[in-house]
């Protein structure tokens, strides 16, 4: 990567080819057919039109950032090719920035890929579904931070996280505040077409999907975990991966950004069978159009 973009004018002129091809686009007016002058070595841009200066980081994660381009890619290189994600601290000492500006950098680039909306998509053929909660065991904690009553299922310190995920294809997860049958079943309604087989446990709160799909349950606390064809390991295994990687390299992660750390490790199951450098331009493509501003982000509620 430092090789590939050895100066901020190479990242420049890269960023400026993904995203518009050759031919700049005002940002402002959205006017294809403005002519649009460059100057400057083409680091800014003026449009004919709205008459309004530009450059090619202006509506994109990068702009008004202090970090260089070539800081920036750097860190989404190294972002988006490990398998566990990277710690703003590790970060931090990688592109020598503070730890904070890595926190903010870091939510910026899950920003961009939840922007990828083509993961999105209704899920069909064979779908498993399936809840976790991170939050880790009650024993583990010290005494004062532990809660009365949350063994097992309990909301007090763990949050539940609903995930379906389709077989050979994309998985999608929702952090919800409690598992409401009603709600998983209207979530997994909007999300799994309706001639798709689904596959649960034998949790309750999946009663009733039979009345819209092919509803197969293989029953965990009768000690089975395959029947045939019939199993949840798939999303299982992704809540493995997910679990790994929020205890191991995040150690610990806040309900309200919960769904950003989600999103990141949906979007790298996603983008599986791709290359680093594919993945690396598809993040790049997908940070145009979404701005994720710092008072956003530490806002008390944060909305998905």
């Amino acid at each position: 990567m430092l090789t590939a973009f050895p100066t901020d004018s190479d990242c420049r002129a890269y960023l400026a080819n993904i995203r518009w091809t050759g031919k700049a686009v005002c940002p402002h007016c959205k006017d294809k057919e403005k002519k649009v002058y460059s100057y400057k070595n083409n680091r800014l841009y003026k449009c004919s039109g709205c008459k309004k200066q530009f450059s090619a980081t202006v509506g994109t994660v990068f702009e008004s950032s202090h970090v260089s381009l070539k800081k920036w890619f750097v860190a989404i290189y190294l972002f988006s090719s490990h398998k566990k994600g990277i710690s703003s601290h590790q970060l931090g000492k990688d592109i020598k920035v503070r730890q904070a500006t890595a926190w903010f950098m870091l939510h910026r680039i899950r920003h961009a890929m939840n922007n990828d909306r083509s993961f999105k998509g209704m899920l069909n053929t064979i779908v498993e579904v399936d809840e976790t909660f991170i939050g880790g065991k009650a024993k583990n904690k010290h005494k004062n931070k532990r809660h009365k009553g949350t063994q097992g299922r309990s909301t007090l310190d763990k949050a539940p996280v609903l995930g379906m995920v389709q077989r050979n294809g994309n998985v999608i997860t929702f952090p919800i505040k409690r598992l409401h049958a009603d709600a998983m079943k209207i979530l997994i309604k909007l999300k799994v077409d309706p001639s798709a087989i689904v596959m649960t446990d034998s949790y309750r709160a999946y009663n009733g999907l039979s009345e819209r799909f092919n509803h197969k349950v293989i029953n965990h606390s009768a000690g089975q975990y395959v029947n045939g064809d019939i199993h949840t390991n798939t999303i299982e295994g992704f809540w493995s991966q997910l679990k790994r990687g929020l205890d191991g390299i995040y150690h610990w992660v806040s309900r309200k950004h919960l769904f950003r750390y989600c999103d990141e490790f949906e979007y790298r199951y996603n983008t599986r069978k791709i290359s680093e450098v594919e993945r690396f331009n598809r993040v790049l493509t997908h940070s145009f159009n979404t701005r994720l501003l710092f008072v956003d982000l530490i806002k008390r509620k944060t909305k998905r």
